[in-house]
């Protein structure tokens, strides 16, 4: 069974190329999409997808608080954050809510596929370049 997979993106060209990317993958279903942060609260409780991208900077509720109320409404879901944010404070607060994978979408070309393998085993996957984290 493929992998039930939301994409949470505000930047449309991105959120298709993700998309498009992901299609590519027979092992992932594109079950939901989402623009901004409340709307990824609400698909992430109704989908109940297995792994979840997530940008940072949306408008309204951003990534992080969006990834907190995520973890309550869909524990088993793996999020991945894909981001132009690369401070290591923000890095690191990702992490700390238990996100397996950071990409930065500047990397996310080199970086997307081994970031699904990685964060779908269960382990955590962070681009190269960011301060006090390795692949």
């Amino acid at each position: 069974m493929p992998f039930r997979t939301l994409v949470v993106e505000d930047h449309k060209p991105f959120l298709e190329y993700i998309c498009s990317t992901l299609r590519e993958n027979a092992d992932l279903e594109i079950v939901g999409k989402a623009e901004n942060g409340s709307d990824a609260v609400e698909s992430a409780a109704h989908f109940q997808p297995d792994l979840i991208f997530l940008d940072i900077g949306l408008p309204g509720l951003n990534g992080i608080e969006a990834a907190r109320r995520i973890r309550s409404l869909a524990p088993a879901a793996k999020i991945i954050f894909l981001t132009q944010e690369s401070a290591p404070e923000i890095v690191h607060e990702a992490l700390d809510l238990g996100a397996l994978g950071y990409v930065l979408k500047s990397r996310s070309h080199n970086d997307l596929e081994s970031a699904i393998e990685t964060v779908l085993l269960g382990n955590r996957f962070v681009s190269e370049g960011l301060d006090g984290y390795g692949k």
